[in-house]
């Protein structure tokens, strides 16, 4: 009998195992970019001394660039690096605002859905089957507002990309309302930095005078002070926040009318 018992748990335990693979694969793509330098490509700086040759291969290979644009977006958030600013503004650059920021929110949304199904397959139902009632509270409760708080985290872009995707896999959202909240909610910033994005010719012959002088002077580390980031304007951070309550709206609305109602009765 406990020859068969083993026998019988043996599949069920490979089977177990086989569901980290795929989180076993991000991390060990997250060592590797780390360990070989390769993050430092996804940088303004490594962005100048490419930007001519990126821009032929743009004119030459327009379909093959934004397929490669979009595979490299897609690789990025999926390993969880903070790059989204930087590629999306360098896709404004590169390919337009309007099909930059519409690529951009695209790959986005894309590399999101796949470590968000990543997280949920590996950790995400264990953690929550093993996590106290408080944290299944929680998540029962981000569950059932699940569009409105994801919409919201998306507009607000003062929240890292890479951890709302982990707390809507480890709350069990639905998959349906991750893309389409992740999807909407990534417009309005992906198309505000891709159009600062195709602006910004002058930024770049700045810089990039400023580090050829640099080094012609012997410079050893000539490094180039600009964070795609210092785009968001008060005034633009301002409006994203509007939008974001605006996606609470409907939440706030139902809870204020339910109070309402109790006070009432």
């Amino acid at each position: 009998m406990a020859g068969v018992s083993q026998k019988s748990e043996g599949p069920g335990r490979a089977s177990g195992l086989w569901r980290f693979l795929p989180l076993g694969v991000v991390l060990v793509g997250v060592i590797a970019m780390f360990a070989t330098g390769l993050h430092h490509s996804l940088s303004f700086e490594a962005f100048i001394d490419y930007q001519d040759r990126l821009q032929h291969l743009v004119a030459e290979h327009r379909i093959k660039m934004l397929g490669l644009y979009v595979l490299v977006y897609v690789a990025a958030v999926t390993l969880s690096l903070p790059a989204s600013a930087f590629l999306t503004t360098i896709g404004g650059y590169l390919f337009g605002w309007i099909l930059g920021g519409g690529i951009a929110a695209f790959s986005a949304t894309i590399g999101a859905t796949s470590i968000f199904l990543i997280a949920r397959t590996s950790l995400g139902q264990p953690l929550l089957d093993r996590a106290g009632p408080r944290i299944q509270s929680f998540a029962e409760g981000f569950q059932r507002r699940a569009f409105s708080y994801l919409l919201f985290l998306r507009l607000m872009p003062v929240v890292p990309f890479w951890i709302t995707n982990l707390a809507a896999a480890f709350s069990g959202v639905r998959l349906r309302q991750f893309v389409l909240a992740t999807q909407i909610g990534m417009l309005p910033a992906s198309f505000t930095f891709a159009f600062a994005g195709s602006g910004l010719d002058d930024v770049i012959g700045a810089h990039a005078q400023a580090r050829s002088e640099c080094l012609a002077r012997g410079g050893g580390s000539c490094p180039v002070d600009f964070d795609v980031k210092s785009l968001l304007t008060p005034e633009l951070m301002i409006a994203l926040g509007i939008l974001g309550v605006l996606a609470l709206a409907p939440m706030l609305y139902r809870r204020l009318k339910r109070g309402a109602s109790g006070s009432g009765a």
